[in-house]
C-alpha cells in the first residue's frame, strides 16, 4: 500500500544504523553492540583530536571492528544504495519492471572489464582505480550494444531490450569464464570465481572513496533530474510534450547507469537481485514519483545488503558465502512471489 515518504525517510536512517551497528557486531569474534559503539565513538573521537577515556578493550577487538568489520560493513550500505539507483534508473528510462543491471547485461560488461584487469592487467596505469576504470568501460560498452541492438525505427521495445540484453549479458558471462579459467594462474582463478559471485570481504578504509563518491554525486544529479524520470514513466511522447528530450535524456543516464554499476562491480562483484526487487518494494510503499523513489531505494538497498552480508558472513561459519549467493536465494522466491501476486506488470 503507497504512503508517504516521510516516515521511510526517517525510519530507514535508524534501521541503517542499527543495521550497520549489528553488522559489525555479528562474526566469529563476539562483540557487544554497546562495546562496538565504544570503539567507533573513541576512534572519531581521536580523529577530530578530542582527549578521550582509557580503553577497556582489547587491541584485537579494536583492529576486528575498526580495521576489518566497519569498512566491510560501510561498503555493503554503499553498494546496497548504488544498486538499488541504479535499478530504479534503468526500469524508469526503458519503462520495463524486469529492467535491472544483469538482466540489460551491463553487469556483464562491467565483470569482463574488472576480471580483465585482475587478469592481465589492463588499466594498470590508472593504480588504485584499475579496476573501477576496467568495469566502468566494460559496463558502458555493454550499455551501448545493447541499446544499439535493441533500437528499432528509432524505439526501443521493451522485449526486444530484454531480449538483447539476455544475449548480450549471456555472451560477455561466456567471456568471463574465459578469461578466469586461461588468467594461468590457480589462486587467481579462484579468487575471481569468488569475487564474480559477489564479495565485500577485505575491504579497506581507501577502498571506500570512489563508490561513496559516485553515489552521492549520481544521487543528487538523478534528483535533480526527478521530474524527466517522471515523464520518461509516461513515455517518450508524453514526455517530449513536458519539454524532455527523451533520447537525449536516456542516452545521459546510460553514461550515469554504466558508471555507478562499474563501480559497485569493481568493488563488490556481481551481486544480484538488489537492482531488481528493492525499486518494486520502494514503488508499492512509496508511489512511483522518483524523488520519493530515490531516497527510499537507496536507503532500502543499503539496509537489506548490509544484512544479507552479516548472513553471508555468519549463516556457514567458519565459512563465508559469497554475498550473491544470499542475494538469490532471498531474491529469487520474492520476485516470484510479486510475480504470482500480479505486482510485476510491465509499464506502458
Amino acid at each position: 500500500m503507497k504512503t508517504s515518504a516521510l516516515p521511510w525517510m526517517l525510519v530507514l536512517p535508524v534501521l541503517l544504523t542499527l543495521a550497520v551497528l549489528a553488522g559489525v557486531t555479528w562474526g566469529s569474534a563476539q562483540l557487544g553492540m554497546g562495546q562496538v559503539w565504544a570503539i567507533v565513538q573513541h576512534q572519531m573521537a581521536q580523529a577530530l583530536g578530542m582527549q578521550t577515556a582509557a580503553p577497556d578493550w582489547s587491541m584485537q577487538q579494536h583492529q576486528i571492528v575498526w580495521m576489518i568489520r566497519l569498512p566491510r560493513v560501510l561498503m555493503a550500505a554503499l553498494v546496497g544504495a548504488g544498486l538499488s539507483i541504479v535499478g530504479v534508473v534503468m526500469q524508469a528510462m526503458v519503462r520495463n519492471p524486469l529492467a535491472d543491471p544483469y538482466m540489460l547485461g551491463v553487469s556483464s560488461g562491467a565483470s569482463v572489464g574488472a576480471v580483465s584487469v585482475l587478469a592481465w592487467g589492463v588499466f594498470a596505469a590508472v593504480g588504485l582505480y584499475a579496476v573501477a576504470a576496467g568495469a566502468f568501460i566494460g559496463a558502458l560498452l555493454a550499455t551501448v550494444l545493447v541499446y544499439l541492438l535493441a533500437r528499432q525505427g528509432g524505439r526501443i521495445p521493451s522485449a526486444r531490450l530484454i531480449l538483447s540484453g539476455v544475449a548480450v549479458g549471456y555472451m560477455l558471462t561466456g567471456l568471463t569464464s574465459l578469461v578466469t579459467l586461461t588468467a594461468g594462474q590457480r589462486d587467481l582463478a579462484n579468487a575471481l570465481l569468488t569475487w564474480l559471485l559477489g564479495s565485500l570481504a577485505g575491504t579497506q578504509w581507501q577502498a571506500l572513496g570512489l563508490p561513496a563518491g559516485m553515489v552521492l554525486a549520481g544521487m543528487l544529479w538523478l534528483l535533480a533530474q526527478a521530474r524527466p524520470l517522471n515523464a520518461l514513466l509516461a513515455g517518450d511522447e508524453a514526455a517530449a510534450t513536458l519539454g524532455v528530450a527523451a533520447e537525449r535524456l536516456r542516452r545521459q543516464l546510460f553514461v550515469v547507469v554504466s558508471l555507478l554499476t562499474g563501480t559497485m562491480v569493481a568493488v563488490s562483484g556481481a551481486i544480484g537481485f538488489v537492482g531488481l526487487v528493492i525499486p518494486h518494494v520502494t514503488r508499492m510503499l512509496v508511489g512511483s514519483d522518483h524523488r520519493r523513489v530515490l531516497p527510499v531505494a537507496a536507503l532500502m538497498g543499503a539496509v537489506f545488503l548490509v544484512l544479507v552480508d552479516g548472513a553471508a558472513r555468519t549463516w556457514f561459519a567458519p565459512m563465508e558465502i559469497p554475498v550473491g549467493v544470499i542475494t538469490a536465494f532471498v531474491g529469487g522466491p520474492f520476485f516470484i512471489a510479486m510475480l504470482w501476486r500480479g505486482a510485476v506488470r510491465e509499464e506502458g
